[in-house]
């Protein structure tokens, strides 16, 4: 990734975006070509001379200061995601790696975490929204990443590439976009991650979507929020999902899919839970 460019990208999408009203500045008779701030706007905010501001959205400046960081942040109104986004950008080069990350493990205590939170749907993902643990009823519920192979147990592939993302995520354009946002921050973070590229350019191919998304330098790093479903075989499905960092391991993400204690949810998963459910031994010879 050429970090230069997407920082130019990044700073004319967000300058596009803000308004001179929204910005706090005064109206005057100049006639505006383009949609959002002007140039010279964001340099007066930010603190910085037109010259040089220019020149960061022309990606022919490099380095600069914690300040100036702040300064532009606070000129384009950029929420959370954004400044780390910009900060991660904006932070100098670093060095390629020459081999592969080695494979993410997820330790034995968050496996057993998985299988404590029984009761609604729970995984734990990794870099590049890849799916590295899920509980039965996540599985259930989503998809059985465990049946797929390794390479292949991916969220962001769930969501933009299966058809049965599609037709059980309600509000689907919206979850896939943010997906694709949660994809382009770690992009800022990782640019050398050959497995992130290989992933982008099959997105790129295969999802129709994918590209008008990824070209709009929307970033995100999901925290909480709802999710909602429709599952063929119990109906809809209504979730408030928490994601949260496990401590000692920046790359990792537990989810989980919390519902209302007697919501008609709750008693969907219970059914749903009854039905995937494996056999013992025992349960099996009682079958026969």
């Amino acid at each position: 990734m050429n970090r230069r460019a997407e920082t130019a990208d990044f700073l004319r999408g967000r300058r596009a975006a803000q308004t001179p009203d929204r910005a706090g500045l005064p109206t005057d008779d100049r006639v505006r070509r383009v949609p959002g701030l002007r140039r010279d706007e964001v340099a007066r905010l930010a603190g910085v001379s037109t010259e040089y501001y220019t020149r960061l959205e022309q990606g022919r400046a490099s380095n600069p200061s914690p300040a100036v960081i702040e300064g532009l942040a606070r000129a384009l109104q950029l929420d959370a995601s954004e400044r780390e986004h910009l900060t991660d950008l904006m932070s100098g080069p670093q060095p390629a790696r020459r081999s592969p990350a080695a494979p993410q493990r997820v330790r034995s205590g968050l496996q057993l975490m998985l299988q404590t939170l029984d009761h609604v749907p729970a995984f734990i993902l990794g870099r590049r929204t890849d799916v590295l643990a899920s509980n039965r009823l996540a599985r259930a519920v989503l998809t059985d990443f465990e049946a797929l192979p390794a390479p292949r147990r991916n969220l962001a592939r769930f969501y933009l590439l299966d058809p049965a993302a599609r037709e059980r995520t309600v509000a689907w354009e919206r979850i896939a976009a943010e997906t694709v946002a949660v994809l382009r921050l770690e992009a800022g973070r990782y640019p050398h991650d050959r497995q992130l590229a290989d992933l982008v350019g099959e997105l790129t191919l295969q999802s129709p979507e994918f590209t008008d998304w990824w070209h709009d330098h929307r970033v995100l790093r999901r925290t909480h929020g709802t999710k909602h479903y429709r599952h063929p075989l119990v109906g809809d499905l209504e979730f408030s999902y928490e994601s949260l960092q496990p401590p000692g391991d920046s790359d990792q993400t537990l989810c989980v899919y919390n519902v209302e204690p007697g919501s008609a949810t709750a008693a969907a998963l219970r059914t749903l839970d009854s039905w995937t459910v494996p056999l013992t031994p025992a349960r099996q010879g009682a079958t026969t």
